[in-house]
């Protein structure tokens, strides 16, 4: 069974021959990985099943001299002090929005990465990722603190300005499976929660977001793809509405703030999960036993379908190498 086929069976809650799983790593972390392994080639290719090939302009880690990045929208990201996101300085009112310039979707430049990803691994479960997709992508444009006011009191706006990235990002979308009919899924990317709950509260999600999000995962299922999400956060809540709205798997799924195990039985058959393995306690301060007790449990749990073993995150640089060690050897890459 091929990488592609064994995840397409664990997104369809089949039993697998063996837990499907992903591995990513921070430039920090690589860095680390490659020295302890004595491998200046560690993490140059992919690690596990899945091929992530992102379509949006976000060059996370690129910054001019005075730590400014200008990324497609517009936005200027400052890194002089985070040099991997940043701070964006809004560029979107609610008296600019109609004349407002948005990226050409359709450019080909867009997928170069997606292009060449495809060809050198043809095997892989392929992800076509819109990261920054919504919610995300209107707080970059209009600022965090009013947009989620705006939500609130200038409710037609927000949904005006959420409608115009729709209408982008619908537009990638055709753009680009379209011209790749290889993809298996796409991939959104939008954080909706802190650890302690759902930032905009579950009944304005539903409101505002909802309406939106299920236009675009509808999109990708036209298309005959899976739909895959990325929100960190306590935001079990919002589960029931994800499967009502058509999405396929839930990614990162964090032990720290729901119970992965329980969550994972109550939705079999619905909802699938990638995730699980906290990049918060057990990577960087789990004993080796405690890690392999605990990737053994997640693999068991993979086995029925529904779920694809990772890291929570991108592995962060203060995990332990000897602990990521244990776990690629589990997940049998070393």
């Amino acid at each position: 069974m091929t990488s592609k086929e064994l995840v397409h069976a664990a997104l369809e809650h089949r039993p697998v021959p063996r837990p499907p799983y992903s591995i990513t790593l921070t430039k920090k972390a690589r860095e680390k990985m490659a020295a302890y392994l004595r491998d200046d080639s560690f993490g140059s290719e992919p690690i596990g099943d899945l091929v992530n090939s992102p379509v949006i302009k976000i060059e996370f880690g690129v910054r001019d001299a005075d730590g400014i990045y200008t990324d497609e929208f517009g936005v200027q990201w400052d890194r002089s002090h985070d040099p991997d996101i940043g701070l964006p300085k809004a560029c979107v009112t609610p008296e600019n929005l109609d004349d407002f310039q948005w990226p050409d979707p359709n450019i080909d430049s867009r997928f170069e990465l997606l292009k060449a990803n495809l060809a050198k691994y043809p095997d892989k479960f392929h992800i076509m990722r819109l990261d920054f997709s919504l919610y995300e992508r209107a707080w970059a444009l209009r600022g965090l603190e009013d947009f989620l006011v705006d939500m609130i009191a200038n409710q037609s706006f927000a949904e005006a300005l959420l409608n115009r990235i729709l209408e982008f990002n619908l537009g990638v979308i055709d753009a680009g499976l379209s011209r790749f009919p290889e993809v298996d899924a796409v991939c959104f990317g939008d954080d909706f929660g802190t650890q302690r709950g759902i930032i905009m509260g579950e009944e304005r999600w539903c409101q505002v977001l909802k309406p939106v999000l299920a236009k675009q995962y509808q999109r990708v299922k036209d298309w005959g793809k899976k739909v895959l999400i990325h929100s960190c956060g306590a935001v079990a809540d919002l589960f029931p509405h994800l499967v009502e709205i058509g999405v396929d798997c839930f990614n990162p799924f964090q032990p720290e703030v729901m119970d992965i195990y329980s969550v994972k039985k109550e939705y079999t058959g619905r909802l699938a999960f990638w995730g699980g393995i906290s990049t918060q306690k057990l990577l960087p301060f789990g004993s080796p036993d405690e890690v392999r007790a605990e990737v053994s449990k997640l693999r068991d749990m993979a086995m029925d379908g529904g779920y694809i073993v990772a890291p929570a995150h991108d592995i962060p640089g203060d995990a332990k190498p000897e602990n990521i060690e244990i776990l690629l050897e589990m997940l049998g890459t070393v």
